[in-house]
């Protein structure tokens, strides 16, 4: 995918989620399946997954460059980084620390959507100001994926939205 490309994807995906999870009933939002997170709790996760985005991306790139260092591989494709994705989570991997949510009440669900969205669009404008190449040159840490290029991380952003959507599809069977 192009710089173009994500920031399309990113603007649909999360409005799409965010839709989906703000027009659940009180109960279906609420709704914990053997422990699982609720949809509101999904829609928190997501929310506080975006956010370090905003702050990494708005960094002076030689910030970048002196705190991550650069790539010294060229990206994986969008299908290869979900596949790693998928192979740390079958491998116990699960979120920890700020970013496991903590229970959202339904009265709350309209303001954490207009947060998420706000903050994607955030992310997608201080992304303009990066080139392909740049895309592929600067790295980030993720708490799962280790240090992965730009281009990854946008990727990884655009599907972590759609796995949190089936995680909650599939809870809601359950109800």
């Amino acid at each position: 995918m192009t710089k173009t490309d994500i920031i399309r994807e990113l603007t649909v995906r999360y409005e799409r989620f965010t839709a989906n999870i703000v027009a659940l009933d009180e109960r279906s939002f609420l709704f914990s399946f053997s422990g699982k997170w609720t949809a509101g709790q999904q829609m928190e996760h997501i929310h506080r997954s975006v956010q370090p985005l905003v702050l990494a991306l708005r960094l002076p790139k030689f910030v970048l460059r002196l705190a991550f260092g650069t790539a010294n591989r060229p990206s994986r494709d969008y299908d290869a980084l979900v596949a790693k994705y998928h192979a740390k989570l079958n491998a116990g991997g699960a979120a920890s620390g700020r970013f496991v949510p903590p229970p959202v009440a339904y009265a709350d669900r309209e303001s954490l959507r207009a947060e998420t969205l706000a903050t994607v669009q955030k992310v997608c404008k201080a992304l303009e100001r990066f080139t392909e190449d740049d895309l592929e040159r600067y790295i980030l840490p993720h708490p799962l994926l280790g240090k992965i290029t730009l281009r990854e991380m946008m990727y990884f952003t655009a599907y972590h939205v759609e796995h949190h959507q089936a995680l909650t599809d599939r809870n809601l069977t359950h109800l």
